[in-house]
């Protein structure tokens, strides 16, 4: 086992879980409460990757043919979020599904007895209820959501508070996501950082990250402890 390796940090949606299914039905059930045309789920998975009041924010924005800054200061703004937020705690854990090898491989890290956590830009309602439908909350140590401190992916600081909290070193961990918001927080916290090649990467190419490996799937995060 890789000796200096103590701690695996992972993004959620796009890297353990796929939620882009029911992410779009949740998307589509609020636009319709609001008499608003649907979006593909093509375009909703272009918008994940900064939490749902961002996602939601982009649909409006691309409906409403306007600027983001002036969806923003719409007075029906919260009325938006609190639509979405009973529509999608629904269908969490209803449409999505966890990727190839992602129970298998999280079961040899914790028998490996490496520590691991959740970093996350989704709001921690929504992560509790996704993790909880899926089975996976005995695997993590620490959980941190878009909302658990003062600031989101790509601040490093819901990596710093994993690092602090248990007592690791950033040369002593990894992060592992699917995007450039994830790749970009691993390395403002000093992290190396792995990519899995099928989650959200808002249409860029994950070369563009930089990151220190692009996996071919997740079954291939079992080589960190070889």
């Amino acid at each position: 086992m890789n000796k200096k390796l103590k701690l695996i940090l992972f993004d959620l949606d796009g890297t353990l879980i796929e939620t882009v299914h029911e992410i779009a039905d949740a998307t589509n059930d609020t636009l319709r409460a609001l008499d608003l045309v649907e979006v593909s789920e093509s375009q909703v998975r272009d918008w994940i990757g900064h939490g749902t009041r961002e996602l939601l924010i982009s649909a409006l924005a691309c409906i409403k043919q306007c600027p983001i800054g002036q969806i923003r200061e719409w007075s029906q703004l919260q009325q938006v979020f609190e639509l979405f937020d009973h529509f999608y705690l629904a269908r969490c854990g209803t449409h999505s599904y966890l990727y190839a090898d992602v129970f298998d491989v999280l079961g040899q890290l914790k028998s490996a007895g490496i520590k691991m956590a959740v970093v996350t830009n989704k709001e921690s309602r929504f992560t509790q209820a996704v993790i909880k439908a899926h089975h996976l909350e005995s695997y993590f140590d620490v959980v941190i959501s878009g909302d658990t401190l003062g600031s989101k992916k790509p601040d490093p600081q819901g990596i710093n508070l994993c690092l602090q909290t248990l007592g690791v070193q950033p040369d002593e961990a990894i992060f592992i996501g699917d995007s450039s918001v994830d790749a970009k927080t691993a390395q403002n916290a000093g992290l190396r950082v792995w990519l899995m090649p099928y989650g959200y990467n808002m249409g860029a190419p994950l070369e563009d990250s930089k990151p220190n490996h692009i996996a071919k799937g997740f079954k291939e995060i079992v080589e960190l402890l070889g």
